[in-house]
């Protein structure tokens, strides 16, 4: 079941923004070990030769990793001030 939002979804809002990168950050990961899983599957079941599958799998560990950092302790989620015209 999807979460709710009790009011209208606005990037502006930072609780909105937080709980819109933490999901992004989910549905990243949730691709990446599809991705990944299905490809190690395909390694092992064909005994297959792909010498690039563990520098991929590593790569895009790290790449999580840092997707992670960002979300967890660089990104500012405080009020953004209005623009004034």
């Amino acid at each position: 079941m999807p979460p709710r939002w009790p009011r209208k979804p606005d990037r502006n809002d930072p609780e909105f923004r937080k709980l819109d990168d933490r999901m992004n950050f989910a549905i990243h990961v949730a691709i990446a070990a599809a991705i990944n899983s299905g490809l190690w599957f395909v390694h092992n079941l064909k005994t297959t030769t792909w010498e690039w599958l563990p520098w991929l799998t590593a790569s895009w560990t790290v790449v999580l990793l840092v997707h992670l950092i960002y979300i967890a302790a660089i990104a500012n989620y405080t009020e953004t001030p209005s623009k004034s015209t």
